[in-house]
């Protein structure tokens, strides 16, 4: 399996910047791609971002310009670059890995806070 562990989150004020990690041994070796998740207090989960093993980059429209999502696939890693943070931006972040060749689980998530 494999297994993602999420990273760096905090709290910024309105107009900071955060980069999130997500660490998943065996990403690169099982042709992993990689989703951004995020769900807010008492609302639903919504996609964020994702980065396919052909380098094909997806991002919500919520977040299209501020966010970047960027990988470095000799350490199993994926991250995202948020910039331009909004209080709306804040909620828990989760990276889902969808592999060729094992299952992949996300983690516990990342809390990220926004204040104005």
């Amino acid at each position: 399996q494999v297994q993602a562990v999420e990273s760096g989150g905090g709290s910024v004020q309105a107009g900071g910047s955060l980069r999130l990690s997500c660490t998943a041994a065996g990403f690169t070796s099982n042709r992993c791609m990689a989703y951004w998740y995020r769900q807010a207090a008492g609302k639903q989960r919504e996609f964020v971002s994702s980065i396919g093993t052909d380098g094909i980059l997806t991002y919500s429209d919520s977040v299209k310009g501020r966010f970047t999502i960027s990988e470095d696939r000799g350490n199993d890693t994926v991250y995202l670059q948020m910039s331009s943070l909004k209080p709306e931006d804040a909620a828990m972040y989760f990276c889902k890995p969808h592999c060729e060749y094992d299952y992949g689980y996300e983690g516990q998530g990342t809390q990220v806070t926004v204040s104005s």
